[in-house]
């Protein structure tokens, strides 16, 4: 592989497209890339482990995702670096949770961040190159970022997407969960996964990216409808190191221009969360959570998806990885193996916190309500860095990336360029689950204005 010209991105390369159509396709003339997790008829789907594509035959179909896109036009060019197993290498959050009496100890992970693979390397990030370039979908984020393609494909259990497209400055969308069909996709957590890894994508462009979710969802053309309202949650602003003005003035004036300014409302999501769920009780001690350093009740949101994804990553794998042994990379091979210990005790509390999590958000959105938060609550951290500082950015992007997670909403995240000390910024917009044709719509109508906001700012020397 010719690392120096594909920045790290690609495990393999190859041209998989379908028979001329004498029809306009939505996607002709685009190529793409799909993150080694989605099967591709005749290749080995390597899961980020050389162990992995050491014990499993090559797949025998495609995944329908990937057929889906190639039947929109689309021209594959090979498959991407990912985290190992899709599960996330650093630091451990040593949270306690006490659920219906029982206490839970331990290192708290939720799905990949950095993108760093000790067997296959760590895909260099384009925008910023001494940043990771975030994970578990790093080689597909840095494809699309380095303009090696015109959009991939990738997963998201935690964040997947929605950080590397955040740390390389580009666009990602995850859409509702149980929005697109998981066949042909290793496994990471059903009760979680946006393509049981539920496909998600990324793009440069906001016409691509909906253009691909239209192929994907299999989206009837509609009208764009105007938003009901535009919700900024300032307590998740405050999380980021980044001054949130910064972040939201962007949005803000964009909307005022386009809309008016009556469309955009503000709130305190943690504290609205805190009353409207209560079964997340059970998940917070107090005293554990400094609210400096993160928003209980989103903490707690994190660990209920940490508590269940264990459970369902365990049973997925948990048989393979005890038979095999795999050569697993620092972090990681922790992670796994606390993994393989848990148990489906209580597992019924995380259930209740997805139900009453989902009715809680419909109730604050309204039918076309929409969500703004930070992606990430900053810069993408340096390569290599210490574990220890990194522990409350870890903290913290859990808690953001779970209310997705958990409510199954659709999300995406939108690139503010190098608003802070020259780093790639983001913010992220979320809309009810099934709400996902509304939300791509609005990002394409809103993203030019934003762009030209966000050239503002940065001359104002932001």
């Amino acid at each position: 592989m010719a690392k120096d010209t594909d920045y790290g991105a690609f495990m393999e390369k190859f041209v998989l497209q379908q028979s001329s159509s004498p029809h306009e396709l939505p996607l002709n003339s685009l190529t793409f890339a799909v993150k080694d997790i989605f099967d591709v008829d005749g290749y080995v789907t390597g899961f980020g482990n050389p162990d992995w594509a050491r014990t499993h035959p090559a797949a025998t179909s495609t995944a329908p995702a990937v057929l889906a896109v190639l039947r929109g036009g689309a021209t594959c060019v090979g498959k991407t670096v990912m985290d190992e197993m899709a599960y996330r290498r650093g630091m451990s959050l040593n949270i306690h949770i006490i659920i219906v009496g029982h206490m839970i100890e331990g290192p708290h992970c939720l799905g990949s961040m950095n993108g760093e693979n000790k067997h296959y390397g760590t895909p260099k990030n384009p925008c910023a190159p001494d940043r990771v370039p975030g994970g578990s979908s790093s080689g597909s984020a840095v494809a699309v970022g380095a303009k090696l393609v015109d959009f991939s494909l990738g997963t998201d259990t935690g964040g997947s997407v929605r950080i590397p497209a955040s740390h390389c400055g580009i666009l990602g969308f995850r859409p509702s969960h149980g929005a697109i069909s998981t066949t042909g996709v290793i496994p990471m957590a059903q009760s979680f996964d946006s393509v049981g890894k539920e496909p998600r994508w990324f793009a440069r462009d906001p016409m691509i990216l909906n253009r691909v979710g239209q192929v994907l969802l299999q989206l009837p053309e509609v009208d764009p409808v105007i938003p009901s309202q535009i919700i900024i949650a300032e307590d998740c602003f405050q999380l980021s190191t980044i001054p949130s003005d910064r972040v939201t003035e962007p949005l803000l004036k964009s909307v005022n221009k386009l809309f008016g300014g009556d469309l955009v409302k503000h709130a305190v999501l943690g504290d609205y969360v805190k009353e409207k769920v209560p079964s997340l009780k059970q998940f917070m001690i107090k005293g554990n959570f400094d609210q400096e350093y993160n928003i209980p009740s989103l903490a707690a949101l994190a660990s209920a998806v940490q508590l269940l994804l264990r459970y369902e990553f365990k049973n997925n794998h948990g048989e393979w990885i005890s038979t095999v042994k795999p050569d697993l990379g620092p972090g990681i091979s922790e992670r796994v193996w606390e993994a393989l210990r848990a148990t489906d005790e209580n597992l019924d509390v995380c259930h209740s916190v997805k139900t009453e999590l989902r009715a809680a958000l419909n109730a604050l959105f309204g039918d076309f309500g929409v969500l703004a938060i930070p992606t990430v609550p900053g810069p993408p951290p340096k390569l290599q860095s210490d574990p220890i500082p990194l522990e409350a950015f870890r903290a913290k992007a859990s808690s953001l990336q779970s209310i997705a997670g958990v409510s199954g909403f659709c999300q995406v995240s939108i690139p503010l360029g190098r608003m802070y000390d020259n780093l790639p910024v983001a913010i992220s917009l979320l809309a009810k689950h099934g709400s996902d044709g509304f939300l791509l719509n609005f990002v394409e109508i809103l993203y030019d204005t934003l762009q030209e906001e966000v050239g503002i700012a940065e001359k104002k020397g932001y």
